[in-house]
């Protein structure tokens, strides 16, 4: 059996699915002084570098910053779950968590776990892809795309070192 991937999203359709994105979390904070955004290591993190990229053309009075959120998925029981900030960047300040695809939700939900553990103003999620098959009780603030898949279908994002995206499915 060959393992055929099929092409969902082009990087000219993610960058606007970004774009959009963008200026819906604007729409919901523009109030603030400052934005964190947290990107789950390691796709999600560099799809949250693209929000902040497009974020901060847009709302140049907002500050926005970027935290790597670093998990361990294969023993999320542990706990071994890290950010590559000070925990006192969070408190009292709007957080969105992001990842490029939301699979059963178990990394989303541990990561929106570990961030109730400091005094946040407000947290949000944000996915490039939901598939629809959540196993855990995770709500979607932000999506740029959602596709209903079967259980052993798997949705890709494929990054490459010039800056370009594209999503995939096998």
């Amino acid at each position: 059996m060959r393992n055929e991937k099929t092409l969902i999203l082009n990087h000219i359709q993610i960058i606007q699915k970004v774009d959009r994105m963008a200026f819906q979390i604007l729409e919901d904070n523009y109030k603030e002084k400052e934005i964190i955004i947290v990107g789950i290591a390691n796709k999600g993190y560099l799809f949250a570098e693209k929000l902040v990229e497009k974020l901060t053309k847009i709302a140049p009075k907002i500050s926005f910053s970027l935290v790597k959120l670093s998990l361990d998925k294969d023993d999320l029981l542990n706990k071994k779950i890290t950010i590559d900030q000070p925990s006192e960047i969070l408190n009292d300040k709007v957080i969105i968590l992001v990842d490029d695809v939301l699979n059963s939700g178990k990394t989303l939900i541990y990561g929106v776990k570990y961030l109730l553990n400091f005094p946040i103003k407000r947290m949000s999620t944000a996915v490039l892809v939901d598939r629809n098959n959540k196993q855990y009780p995770i709500g979607i603030h932000y999506c740029g795309l959602a596709l209903s898949t079967t259980l052993k279908e798997m949705i890709s994002m494929e990054f490459d070192k010039t800056g370009k995206i594209e999503a995939y499915l096998s």
